[in-house]
This record gives structure tokens, sequence and C-alpha cells, in this order.
């Protein structure tokens, strides 16, 4: 596998991720573009991705080629290797993905043929490496350049704005803006009180996948000329923050991240998160090295930042009461989410 990662600019966007979960996110934003995704991982990193693929990638029907550089096997000398990969075809199986075994050869029989169904049957299709294709000659292909660090910004003191809104009313007061925009939004009641306020074609509202509203808009956002907009939560942040890291490297223009911070698992019973007591979510933006972040804690200071920064990435971090309007459940099947945003991001 490090010998075909440096090769990997030559074929398009490449990103190098910092988790396999948010590479299936990115990938899905990607899908809904109309883009065709693929990620590059090793047997290990498998078990990381298997609740993305199935209530994200599978759940709504989106392409996604995956190929597995297959550790574990006869061979391998770091032996933390081998349950994951003596597993991985059992879990593959057992989830219902397909896999086709690469054989060593200079051409791969097939895999052009076996891609083009991926993209036009919107398959989940992984592509097992094992170690014969690779083969080695012991030599180091080298660590590459490293590029200096930025500093980090000052601590930021943890003392938050007061709490004087709820969610449903940031979202209500922000509807015009977010009119006629994609917009990706986390799962459970945000997305709920959004189709309530301001259903359209252009949401993409979240089933399943907690975590992966970022990484989603991300591969949206890098993917078409349009705004993207990500209403996202505290406690779905702090299960992959590292996707902050990918949204201040890539710095998409074109996009903008509503974190409504109400310090609970609003979805589950209000149970708190760690942004309620340690964990300042607008430090810790900055600290990944997101340029433009602002902490409000009123509607029309959000829509105020929002109109004077044209340009993103954008993080706002919106200071909120806890609370959730008692909606019905939103009625709408996956394909038919999925296929609406698709309509709109391909004209």
């Amino acid at each position: 596998m490090r010998y075909l990662l440096p090769g990997l600019d030559r074929l398009g966007t490449h990103i190098r991720l910092t988790r396999e979960e948010e590479g299936v996110g990115i990938s899905a934003g990607a899908a809904l573009a109309g883009r065709r995704p693929a990620m590059f991982v090793q047997s290990s990193g498998v078990g990381n991705m298997i609740n993305a693929l199935l209530s994200l990638t599978k759940y709504y029907g989106l392409p996604l080629a995956v190929f597995v550089s297959h550790r574990g096997l006869a061979g391998e000398q770091i032996k933390a290797q081998v349950p994951m990969g003596k597993a991985l075809i059992g879990i593959l199986r057992a989830s219902g993905i397909d896999y086709v075994r690469l054989k060593a050869g200079v051409e791969f029989k097939g895999l052009s043929s076996l891609l083009r169904e991926v993209y036009t049957r919107r398959r989940i299709l992984f592509f097992l490496i094992p170690p014969s294709v690779w083969g080695s000659d012991g030599s180091d292909p080298g660590r590459g350049s490293r590029r200096s660090i930025p500093g980090i910004p000052p601590s930021h003191s943890n003392r938050m704005p007061r709490r004087r809104y709820r969610r449903y009313q940031f979202i209500s007061a922000m509807k015009d803006y977010l009119r006629g925009r994609v917009v990706v939004c986390n799962l459970g009641i945000p997305s709920k009180e959004l189709y309530h306020l301001l259903h359209q074609p252009s949401n993409f509202y979240m089933l399943g996948s907690m975590g992966m509203a970022i990484p989603i808009g991300l591969g949206i956002a890098l993917n078409t000329q349009r705004e993207v907009v990500v209403i996202e939560g505290d406690g779905s942040l702090l299960m992959n923050p590292s996707t902050l890291a990918h949204l201040a490297s890539l710095r998409p223009r074109n996009m903008r991240v509503l974190l409504i911070d109400n310090g609970v698992y609003g979805s589950t019973g209000d149970q708190p998160t760690h942004a309620s007591t340690v964990v300042n979510i607008s430090a810790l933006a900055r600290s990944y090295g997101i340029k433009k972040v602002f902490v409000v804690s009123e509607p029309e200071e959000a829509l105020r930042v929002l109109r004077r920064n044209k340009k993103g990435p954008i993080f706002l971090h919106l200071v909120a009461l806890a609370g959730n309007e008692n909606l019905p459940p939103i009625p709408l099947q996956a394909s038919e989410i999925r296929d609406s945003v698709m309509r709109v991001l391909a004209t």
C-alpha cells in the first residue's frame, strides 16, 4: 500500500484521512455530487468503517469501491494485524458486502468492468489485495517532506455566552438563509426539526451514521460550486472531531458549519456531553487550524456573521439551550432523500 499511495494524486482528488470512517462520509458526499469515490485502506481499518458503510453508504444506496491491503495473512510481521486479517471475509459476508480477491499480475482482469458496475448499480465492492500483489524489495520509500506546523492559537476561555435559544429557534430564524442552499443535517431530532421548518429538495437528512455530517458536507462541497451548510451538534462532533482537520486543510470556500452546541445528546434523552463541562468546541475548531471560527448565542448575530463572511470555510459555534420539538418522523425513504439531493447537485 505504501508504494501505491504516492501515485494517487495523479488519479484525481486524493484526501489523506485521519480515520477510515470519515472517508466513508466524504465518499458519500462525493457520490451525491455525482463523483465516483474510492477508498484505499488496510484490513485493520475496515473495522472502523462498518457502521458508516451499513447505515450510510448501503442504506442510502450509494456507490463505493474500497481497495483493501489484506494484512494478517501468511508472512505478516505485525502479529496484531492477524486477528482482523483472519476475520475480514467473515465480517464482510455477515454485513452483506460483496468482495473480490485481486491476484498478482501486471493487469487485474475485469477490474474496469467491475468498477463500472459499482458506479452504475450503486454498489459497495471491496477489492482485497493480498501481500503477493505488492511484493517488496525491502526498500524504504522515504518519509516524504515535512511542512512547518503553524503555531496553535492562544488558549481561549472556556466561559461560554449565556444560553438563550433552543436549536429549533436557531433553525427557524435561519431558514431564509438556508433556503436554496445544500443543507446536510445531523441525524435524529435536528433533521426532524429542519424538515418541519424548511423541507426542500436540497436537504440531506441523516437517518443514521452519527458523526458523519461534516464529512458528508465536505464530500459535497469539494465537488460542487453550490454553497453547502452543515447543521451539526456537539455530541455528534465529539464522536469524530478529527474531521475538523480536513475542514482546515482542504479549506472549501463554499462550506459553512453551524455547530449547535446545547451540551446534551438531545435525541437519546438529554444526557450531558463533554461540551457541557470541559470541552470548548470553538477552541477545538481553532486548534485544528480553522481560521474563521465565531461563537454566538443569538440567531440574529449568527445571520450577521454569515452575511459578512462570503468565503469559507466558516465554523459557527451556536451556544444553545437543550430541548427538542415534539415532531413526527420524516416521511421519506433514504432513496428519496438521496435522489432529491443528487438531482439538485446535477443541475
